[in-house]
C-alpha cells in the first residue's frame, strides 16, 4: 500500500509538472497569437520552387543562392524529393536555376538546411557553405561556385563531434565558419525531453582546420547565426529576441544582413505551435521583421510582412535586394516582392 502511494504521489507530481511546461511552452510558442495579414505590392510566388527555401542568401551583384528541400531531422518529411540549390538572378530575372553538383558527392541523399557564401579575397572565388542532414547527420559540405556553368564543385564535407545538430552557419574563410547547434541530444525522443524542460545547452560553434570550439553557450536552441557587413560582429537567433536582448515578438529563424545599413532581417514564425502542428486547415503564418539601428539605445523593430497562411506557410528567411524583397520558407513555397 505504501508503495501504491508512493507511485500515485510522483504520478500526479509528474502529471503537474508537464502540465506546467506545456503552460509555459504554449506562452513560449506563441501559441495564442492570432494571424492578421500585411502584405507588400507586387507580390508573386516564384515559379519552380515547391518544397521550401529553408534559407536564401544574395550576393552583392544580385544572384540569389536557394537551399530547398530540407526534411528536418525528427520531423516527418514533407516531400521525397533530393534536397536542391537554385539561384535566382535579381537582376535580369533568370531563374531560378538548379545548380548541377559535381564531385564525389551523394546527391540523393542531400538534405540542405542553412547556408552561407564566402567570397576568397585572393583571386575572387565564391564559396558555398550548405548543412546538409543526410539520414539525418550533420554535416557541413563546402561547395565552389562555377557561375558560368551553374554547377557546384564539391570541395570537402565536413564532420566533428562538436557539430552535432547544425541549423546554421556563417562562412568567414575558405574553410572556416560559425555554426548554431539547434539541439544538444541527437536521440529523437532526447530532443522531445530537451524541447520540453529547456535546458539552455545548445551552442555556438567555431570551425577552423586549426581549431574547433564552443565559443557561446547556454541556449535553448541556437538557430539563425549571421555577421556584420564589418564582419566584427556575428549575431544569432537562439529564442525570440537577438543582439541586445531585443523583443521582436515573433519566433524568428534565419537572418540576413542588409550590406549597406546593417539591418538584420528575419522570417519568422509569429505562431510556433501552427507551425508544429503544420495542420492544412489551419496552416501556419508567416512574418518578416526588420531591426534596425541595431547598436544604439533604441533599435526600432518593424513587421515588414504577415500573412496568416493563404499565401506563404512557415517563413524561415527574408532576403532584401534593392528594393526586392525574397520570402523563404521550411517546406512551402518562396514569395518576391517589391519593397517600395
Amino acid at each position: 500500500m505504501g508503495k501504491l502511494a508512493v507511485v500515485s504521489v510522483f504520478a500526479v507530481a509528474a502529471a503537474a509538472l508537464i502540465g506546467q511546461r506545456l503552460i509555459a511552452l504554449s506562452h513560449l510558442s506563441l501559441a495564442f497569437r492570432e494571424l492578421t495579414q500585411n502584405h507588400l505590392p507586387n507580390c508573386h510566388l516564384i515559379k519552380g520552387i515547391v518544397t521550401g527555401a529553408e534559407d536564401i542568401t544574395v550576393l552583392e551583384d544580385g544572384l540569389a543562392f536557394i537551399s530547398s528541400g530540407l526534411k528536418y531531422p525528427g520531423l516527418p518529411p514533407y516531400s521525397d524529393v533530393p534536397g536542391k540549390i537554385y539561384t535566382l538572378d535579381l537582376l535580369s530575372g533568370v531563374g531560378p536555376v538548379d545548380l548541377h553538383i559535381r564531385g564525389d558527392f551523394d546527391t540523393e541523399s542531400f538534405n540542405p538546411h542553412g547556408i552561407s557564401i564566402y567570397i576568397d579575397d585572393k583571386d575572387g572565388t565564391i564559396y558555398l557553405f550548405v548543412v546538409n542532414h543526410p539520414q539525418n547527420n550533420s554535416l557541413v559540405e563546402i561547395f565552389k561556385v562555377l557561375e558560368d556553368e551553374n554547377t557546384l564543385e564539391h570541395v570537402k564535407t565536413i564532420k566533428h563531434a562538436l557539430l552535432h545538430n547544425v541549423n546554421d552557419i556563417v562562412a568567414v574563410g575558405v574553410e572556416s565558419f560559425y555554426a548554431t547547434n539547434d539541439h544538444y541530444f541527437t536521440n529523437n525522443m532526447l530532443k522531445t525531453l530537451e524541447f520540453l524542460f529547456p535546458l539552455h545547452w545548445c551552442d555556438v560553434v567555431f570551425y577552423s582546420p586549426g581549431a574547433v570550439k564552443s565559443v557561446a553557450g547556454g541556449f535553448a536552441s541556437a538557430n539563425g547565426i549571421n555577421i556584420s557587413p564589418d564582419k566584427r560582429q556575428v549575431s544569432d537567433i537562439p529564442h525570440p529576441t537577438v543582439v541586445q536582448e531585443v523583443a521582436v515578438g515573433s519566433l524568428c529563424d534565419n537572418i540576413e544582413v542588409e550590406s549597406e545599413t546593417g539591418d538584420l532581417w528575419m522570417g519568422c514564425h509569429p505562431n510556433g505551435a501552427k507551425l508544429l502542428r503544420s495542420d492544412p486547415s489551419d496552416p501556419p503564418g508567416s512574418e518578416v521583421i526588420r531591426l534596425q539601428n541595431i547598436h544604439s539605445e533604441e533599435p526600432v523593430v518593424t513587421q515588414v510582412y504577415m500573412d496568416d497562411g493563404g499565401v506563404i506557410i512557415g517563413s524561415s528567411v527574408a532576403a532584401p535586394y534593392r528594393g526586392t524583397l525574397l520570402i523563404g520558407t521550411v517546406y512551402h513555397k518562396a514569395l518576391q516582392c517589391d519593397l517600395k
